[in-house]
């Protein structure tokens, strides 16, 4: 493979892993979000903020660590055949099927930019009581998918490298 192609894919896995090993903490700032708000509901006057405020770190969570899940070979997949192929067989399906996960993840990262432009132009808030601006999360959704379709584009150039017998160190 071109140096290019292997520096890509050495620079995109190593801001993965580091923008999922932090994107798994949020789980505990998630729980401890909850756990005030538990805590609130019994002994003070229940705080407006935590639900969405819970919901927000979720979706940052689970965003954030969609490409490092990716990197990991930690997503589901249908495993009915595909287990019992040989790896160069494999890569050759996942580059094929590789590419569909792509354009759909352009098309997702189209429609979260339009979405957060739209929500920065308008100050869209939520419609809650608390009526948190919605920008802030809509940027981190979008930097998720982007290293997301990034990290797909990496392991789409490992599977070729496995498929072309050449595979990337």
């Amino acid at each position: 493979m071109p140096r290019i192609i292997i520096k890509y894919v050495r620079i995109v896995d190593a801001i993965n892993l580091v923008v999922g090993r932090f994107a798994m903490y949020l789980l505990f700032v998630m729980l401890g979000i909850l756990l005030w708000s538990s805590i609130s509901k019994s002994f003070f006057t229940p705080a407006l903020w935590t639900l969405e405020m819970a919901q927000f770190t979720m979706v940052a969570y689970y965003l954030l660590g969609g490409g490092h899940s990716m990197q990991l070979g930690a997503h589901v997949r249908m495993d009915l055949v595909y287990g019992k192929w040989k790896p160069y067989r494999q890569s050759w399906v996942d580059v094929f099927t590789v590419m569909f996960l792509i354009f759909f993840l352009v098309i997702l990262l189209y429609g979260g930019i339009s979405s957060t432009i739209y929500a920065f132009e308008y100050g869209e808030t939520s419609r809650s009581i608390w009526a948190p601006k919605m920008a802030p999360v809509k940027v981190v959704m979008d930097i998720g998918i982007f290293l997301t379709l990034l990290q797909a584009i990496a392991v789409f150039f490992k599977d070729l490298g496995i498929a072309l017998d050449r595979p990337i160190p």
